[in-house]
């Protein structure tokens, strides 16, 4: 993979939570880039052309070098190689262990849970619409009481200390998304870190208001 060529073109959705970890990356490394929208609910992302550069038919996609990758974590541990400052991860091995930990704890617990194509398969399987919702809103109740179990010791104002790290990355998407779903939030640290987040341009500037595919 040239990394000469570096990032060009970013595949979202303005409400997707893991192309807003993505954007939230972006703008700390400080890379401005091109963006496509799928729109999800459109089923736009399972379009032939699409598919044949995300054959899962998923957002984020990131083109880089003639070439995509795909996963929101994966893109986001390329852009922490290839621009290593900020850090969004830990140089110790045992703290960057326990950021992915945090991080993949939403990324791959949480968060598929309301997955539009997981949520289409409950009310195909006979689930009622209210069932639907309260199966999602405590996925996300109970995966976040684990999240703040995690960080219940570790110093502020963030996840992990006083820079940000993937695990705020991961964070403030899924709380926003929990709300969306009515889920309890106000779980230990996690407001106050969603608050400490939230003053940072980066962060601000990733929002799904702020896309220009926002609805």
């Amino acid at each position: 993979m040239s990394e000469v060529d570096g990032p060009s073109c970013l595949h979202g959705y303005y409400r997707s939570t893991a192309a807003w970890r993505v954007r939230i990356a972006l703008n700390f490394k400080g890379i401005s880039l091109a963006s496509v929208s799928h729109h999800l609910r459109r089923g736009e992302q399972r379009a032939p052309d699409y598919l044949r550069l995300n054959p899962q038919g998923l957002v984020p996609a990131l083109e880089v070098g003639g070439r995509v990758l795909t996963q929101s974590l994966a893109i986001i541990e390329y852009l922490e190689e290839t621009h290593p400052e900020p850090k969004l991860l830990p140089a110790e091995p045992l703290a960057r262990a326990e950021v992915r930990a945090f991080a993949l704890a939403i990324a791959c617990d949480i968060h598929p849970i309301q997955n539009l194509r997981v949520l289409a398969r409950l009310r195909d399987a006979g689930l009622s619409e209210p069932q639907v919702q309260a199966w999602a809103r405590e996925t996300i109740e109970s995966g976040l009481a684990a999240c703040a179990a995690l960080i219940a010791d570790e110093p502020g104002p963030f996840c992990f200390g006083a820079r940000p790290t993937l695990a705020d990355l991961c964070l403030v998407p899924q709380l926003y998304n929990g709300r969306r779903f009515g889920a309890a939030l106000d779980q230990g640290r996690l407001l106050a870190v969603e608050t400490a987040c939230n003053t940072l341009p980066e962060f601000q500037a990733a929002h799904p208001d702020r896309q220009p595919d926002a609805e």
